[in-house]
């Protein structure tokens, strides 16, 4: 299991990057190997942060190709640059959840 975060500053208004969200939900949702996304921000700085839990390194990849994901600087209006960091999980909690989540699938 791999996790992707994207952190972004936006350059627009908190409800259009919310009406963004929600319409690229179906598209995210679709997304192969994404078994969870979580939506946050930051309160101190108002950036955004995705944070993206997928079942292989390879179906990161596959996504951070994709236009879905080459498409969020020009889509949010990105200030900068969005961070992103890949990690690598190597132990859960409740493995148990997960289990269930990908046998649902």
């Amino acid at each position: 299991m791999h996790i992707l975060i994207v952190k972004f500053h936006s350059g627009l208004a908190e409800s259009e990057v919310q009406q963004l969200l929600h319409q690229r939900l179906p598209a995210v949702s679709a997304t192969p190997g994404l078994l969870q996304k979580h939506y946050t921000r930051e309160a101190l700085t108002g950036d955004y942060i995705g944070v993206h839990v997928f079942d292989s390194e390879k179906s990161l990849e596959c996504f951070r190709n994709s236009e879905l994901s080459r498409s969020l600087p020009h889509v949010y209006q990105t200030t900068a640059q969005p961070r992103v960091e890949v990690l690598e999980v190597f132990l859960q909690l409740r493995p148990e959840v997960e289990e269930s989540r990908a046998r649902a699938m």
